[in-house]
């Protein structure tokens, strides 16, 4: 049998590739989308921060006093009126307008007998001391009887000053001497009316030295006081019936 040889295959290798005389560059790597996502995060805490302050700001402006804030703090409330419960510590003050006075007089009281004064004449001779007090009553004002104006002023009429007592003072008032006719027992209501007799006589007397005129200032003085303490600018007092 004959043995054939066979010549082996020559061997075709694949060409070599081409080497480029310029390095190519490495990809990128995914940590780029990273550095994206952290760039996202710091903006969106970027606009909170100046969302935040401009926020900030805007309290800021307008916790600002404008003028006319200024204004209104410098402006006085308005006045209000004169209510119950002041009109009630009015009526408390009443006491303080009254004027008390001391007067005395000498009167005579009898009856006019003519020429037989000696047997039936009956008089007496009397000093008479009272005290006299004269005040305004204003007991009966109520929260109608006053006004206020826009600018504090209060305007009230109360009554006209008038004698509220008078008080004989019986240690000091005593008969001087008393004359009756030989033939009279005297009349027992003869020293009362002298005594009522120098009670007007003291009455007139205390208004004429001005004691109603005092009592009405003091009236007017003690009202002013009081309103003025309560924050009114003035008070004007009328006084009349």
């Amino acid at each position: 049998m004959t043995m054939m040889k066979t010549r082996p295959e020559e061997r075709q290798d694949a060409p070599a590739p081409a080497v480029s005389p310029h390095p190519q560059p490495a990809p990128r790597r995914s940590g780029s989308g990273l550095l994206i996502g952290l760039s996202g995060f710091f903006l969106a805490v970027l606009l909170v921060v100046v969302g935040f302050v401009a926020w900030s700001a805007r309290g800021i402006v307008d916790a600002i006093p404008t003028p006319a804030d200024i204004a209104a703090v410098f402006e006085p409330e308005p006045f209000t009126d004169v209510g119950p419960v002041v009109v009630s510590s009015v009526h408390d003050l009443g006491s303080l307008t009254t004027v008390e006075v001391v007067e005395y007089t000498i009167v005579e009281k009898g009856t006019d007998a003519g020429w037989l004064a000696w047997a039936r004449g009956d008089s007496l001779r009397m000093i008479a001391v009272a005290r006299i007090g004269a005040g305004v009553d204003i007991s009966g004002l109520t929260p109608g009887d006053f006004s206020v104006s826009e600018d504090g002023v209060v305007e009230v009429t109360i009554p006209s000053a008038e004698i509220q007592y008078v008080a004989v003072d019986n240690d000091a008032t005593e008969v001087l001497d008393r004359d009756m006719g030989l033939f009279t027992k005297g009349d027992p209501q003869l020293e009362g009316e002298a005594r009522r007799v120098a009670e007007t006589v003291l009455v007139d007397a205390a208004i004429a030295d001005g004691v109603l005129v005092q009592a009405e200032e003091n009236a007017t003085t003690v009202l002013t006081n009081f309103l003025v303490s309560l924050g009114y600018t003035d008070v004007v007092v009328n006084f009349g019936n």
